[in-house]
């Protein structure tokens, strides 16, 4: 715990702007209005069931429809059948219904909803609806930016459903209550001369979850590192490591990359 202490204060010491982009969590702000992304996730986790590694794909393309909405299609692939294959989609939207900005500091809050559907087998405790559960979630984001530092928390309600032809489990909680805290800094470049300037983020995620029916919790912590070329195309690294956990789930530790490449002025 002390070595997290002293990576967040590293991230505080701040001055001009930062960029809001997260690696597992999202932010208040949405996607440039008018614009498409699109990104392509991939995680190797260990997975403790098998005494093997799940490798994960997420295909993923984000429309920002205008300033204040967006919306995300993603689908998920995995080798849990021992090749890979798809286990399933999700439908994402966000809506910011609140900005105060200042000359170098700007606060966000938005609304959040996903739909998820999977066909997978249900083989843990946690609610995941990004590639292990069919189900929905509802939540609040909101983001403050500080010249170099942004920080962003968000809170959200999620009900699992059944898997296609496996149904969820009458003993097992299908209500949680997700929460993330997350914290990156802009460390490169010290001054802006150009937008094609490589921007070098580093952050710091906390996510965690409940689970209403029996009070089981677990939080894992993020580190990461990202870079952001010529303004558009998008880079990030993350390994990601349980901190504690009482609920089951066989699938906690790994590593993560992400690809990212944004059209602007697309549908404008």
């Amino acid at each position: 715990m002390k070595y997290i202490v002293i990576f967040i204060c590293l991230l505080s010491g701040s001055y001009v702007a930062a960029q809001e982009l997260f690696v597992v969590t999202e932010p208040a702000s949405n996607a440039p209005a008018g614009s498409l992304s699109v990104r392509v996730g991939q995680s190797l986790m260990k997975n403790d069931l098998e005494d093997d590694y799940m490798y994960a794909l997420s295909p993923e393309i984000t429309w920002g429809i205008n300033k204040n909405l967006m919306v995300r299609a993603s689908s998920y692939l995995d080798n849990s059948v021992d090749r890979l294959d798809l286990a399933g989609a999700s439908a994402y939207a966000k809506y910011r219904f609140y900005s105060l900005d200042d000359l170098q500091s700007h606060f966000r809050m938005a609304a959040f909803g996903r739909y998820s559907w999977n066909k997978n087998p249900i083989q843990q405790d946690a609610i995941d609806l990004m590639g292990k559960n069919s189900g929905f979630e509802v939540g609040l984001v909101a983001t403050q930016l500080i010249k170099k530092v942004a920080l962003s928390t968000n809170l959200s309600y999620a009900r699992a459903l059944d898997n296609k032809d496996n149904h969820f489990p009458e003993l097992q909680g299908a209500h949680a209550l997700n929460y993330t805290f997350s914290v990156g800094r802009l460390m490169y470049p010290k001054r802006y001369v150009s937008y094609k300037q490589t921007n070098i983020n580093a952050m710091l995620e906390l996510v965690g979850q409940t689970i209403t029916k029996n009070g089981r919790s677990y939080m894992d912590i993020v580190p990461a590192v990202q870079f952001i070329i010529n303004s558009q195309a998008r880079i990030d690294l993350a390994y990601q490591k349980q901190l504690y956990g009482s609920v089951y789930r066989p699938v906690k530790d790994g590593v993560f990359l992400k690809l990212e490449y944004t059209f602007f002025n697309v549908t404008r």
